[in-house]
């Protein structure tokens, strides 16, 4: 018995082994170090802002604005030189970038904290002003190499990895969103705490540090990865022209997908002769990204998924999150920063639920139909904060100007809102300073009516509904995700997200200018009813989308899924949902 025991233990850890050598697990252990520093430094970077430009938000409101307007405009130029070179080139580049830049953003903001007071009298203050763009643009650059990063290995290198196994591909897409979530509420506490017993000098070396020391570590793990991964070494060719390819795929529908889509790489790789590039002029060189921006928006559009993408777009135009804007409005409303970092941990174990609701559902609904379940889950939940509105204690007084407040300063001279510098009692578990102790004042400014005394059944009923959301959110968010990764071709898989994170932060941008538009706690209950909205519109998008593609695979079908459906009905039956459809590239469900 002890011998027969001896090599049972023995394949056991000999599994345990090979699972903890294995590409996907160091894939997940490079993922987890990438994020960790990502959470650490869009934390800190935000406070640093605030607390070197005379605790105003003024540099932080123009970091966002930066951000997102160059991931807008440059997302389909990352997204094409991600499909133009190899992947191992594209991985380690972006790495690379990405550090380095975080580090020598953190040596500077060393600097800055150190000499702060020489600076100002240097040049009346405009080499200070100088050292402030160089940290926004260089942080800035560090988040474009970030979304590279992202493209390539979240859209790109797992698929890869995950071979013909859709199921696989759920469960790493799944477990990639478990990391997502831990990481955004543990980094954060994790630089908080540092920052809190430390300074934010201390704050910038340890930042610095984690990043040289990832770096070197997430360098190491792709090349590991690479090596186990065979076919991460093959790529197909990238179609210079996305009309050329949509045109081809028309006139070769009547071949096999195999054969129209060798057809398409013998045109890329044989139609263009190579001296044609040294015949390129200056305009033309000049002209080739605005024509990449426009070819990388046509291909998105023509994409059989394109709807599917916009809903998920349409979900980033929304106040119903745990940004800064939701959680400082919760801060007028009487919530300790303590009660909110327990809903902020509240609302990361609902999106871990929320990535296992999705692997559940897609084995026993299929990818499409558990699109469409979790967004009914998402909006019935956001119901409750649409209700949470007319509840007592709701803020909501639409005869209030949403401009007063702007008029009043313009008009009168009075200096912007600031932030009082968090002192470290201050400074709670999740790192974020108590707006309250600064000068930012609750929604209700009579002093008879202080925040604890305002009644709590509307904020209670909002953050209920943001956090139950949270499943139906991640699961949808998993649901898109997974789409676009099996339905876009190799050779546009990065422009094609590229362009997905554009609209992302299109969206997401217009609710920040939502929140400009309108940034009294009274005018926030307008605002939750259009996120609401926004939501609704989003999931009717997913809707028609899914109604199109699940009757697409209705038709013309001419062969039974053997591992769907074992059994021995005839070629062409509908064997419930579990068919073969040739009119479509979508999963059959």
């Amino acid at each position: 018995m002890a011998r027969a025991a001896e090599p049972e233990g023995r394949r056991r850890g000999g599994s345990v082994i090979a699972y903890f050598t294995s590409a996907k697990f160091l894939l997940y252990l490079g993922h987890a170090l990438s994020t960790w520093g990502d959470r650490m430094w869009h934390f800190a970077v935000s406070v640093f802002l605030v607390e070197l430009y005379g605790n105003s938000l003024l540099l932080t409101a123009v970091y966002g604005l930066v951000v997102a307007g160059s991931v807008l405009l440059l997302g389909a130029l990352i997204g094409d030189w991600v499909d133009k070179n190899s992947r191992l080139k594209v991985a380690q580049t972006s790495l690379v970038v990405q550090n380095s830049s975080v580090i020598l953003c953190g040596i500077i903001l060393m600097i800055i904290f150190s000499f702060k007071t020489q600076l100002l009298t240097l040049y009346h203050g405009w080499l200070l002003t100088l050292c402030y763009i160089l940290v926004i643009t260089i942080a800035n650059i560090a988040n474009l190499a970030s979304t590279a990063t992202a493209i390539t290995i979240q859209r790109d290198w797992i698929v890869v990895v995950a071979g013909e196994d859709r199921s696989k591909l759920a469960d790493m897409n799944a477990t990639i969103r478990r990391i997502d979530q831990l990481t955004n509420i543990l980094a954060p506490m994790a630089v908080g705490q540092i920052m809190t017993f430390g300074s934010p000098m201390i704050g910038c070396g340890f930042i610095s540090g984690w990043n040289l020391m990832s770096m070197c570590v997430e360098y190491l793990l792709l090349w590991k990865v690479y090596q186990k991964t065979p076919t991460l070494a093959h790529k197909s060719a990238k179609v210079e022209a996305s009309e050329l390819k949509q045109l081809n795929v028309k006139k070769e529908s009547d071949m096999k997908p195999t054969e129209g889509v060798q057809l398409i790489i013998e045109k890329d790789v044989t139609g263009f002769e190579p001296q044609q590039e040294k015949e390129v002029g200056c305009a033309t060189r000049i002209a080739e990204p605005f024509i990449t921006f426009r070819d990388g928006w046509v291909a998105y559009y023509n994409q059989p998924v394109f709807l599917a993408g916009m809903g998920l777009a349409f979900l980033y135009m929304t106040v119903l999150g745990f940004d800064c804007i939701t959680t400082g409005y919760a801060y007028t409303q009487g919530l300790s920063g303590s009660v909110l970092s327990l809903l902020m941990g509240a609302s990361a174990v609902t999106g871990i639920m929320g990535t296992v609701a999705f692997t559940w559902l897609r084995r026993k609904c299929g990818l499409i139909r558990t699109g469409l379940i979790s967004g009914v889950a998402q909006f019935a939940c956001l119901i409750l904060c649409a209700i949470s509105v007319f509840m007592p204690g709701s803020p909501m007084d639409l005869t209030v100007s949403p401009f007063a407040d702007i008029n009043a300063r313009l008009f009168e001279n009075e200096p912007l809102p600031t932030i009082a510098s968090p002192e470290p009692e201050m400074i709670f578990a999740t790192g974020m300073p108590n707006l309250l102790n600064g000068s930012i004042a609750p929604a209700n400014s009579d002093p008879e009516m202080s925040p604890e005394s305002v009644p709590l059944i509307s904020v209670s009923l909002l953050f209920t509904g943001v956090i139950a959301a949270r499943v139906g959110l991640w699961s949808f968010d998993l649901t898109v995700t997974q789409l676009l990764q099996e339905n876009v071709i190799e050779s546009e898989r990065g422009i094609i997200n590229g362009v997905q994170n554009s609209m992302n932060y299109l969206l997401d941008l217009l609710h920040f200018i939502m929140v400009i538009l309108a940034p009294n706690p009274e005018a926030f209950g307008l605002l939750v009813l259009i996120s609401v909205s926004f939501v609704a519109m989003g999931h009717i998008m997913y809707f028609r989308f899914a109604q199109k593609s699940l009757g697409k695979q209705l038709f013309v079908c001419h062969t039974p899924d053997p591992k769907a459906a074992p059994d021995s009905s005839p070629p062409g039956t509908v064997l419930h949902s579990h068919i073969c459809c040739q009119t479509s590239t979508l999963e059959c469900v």
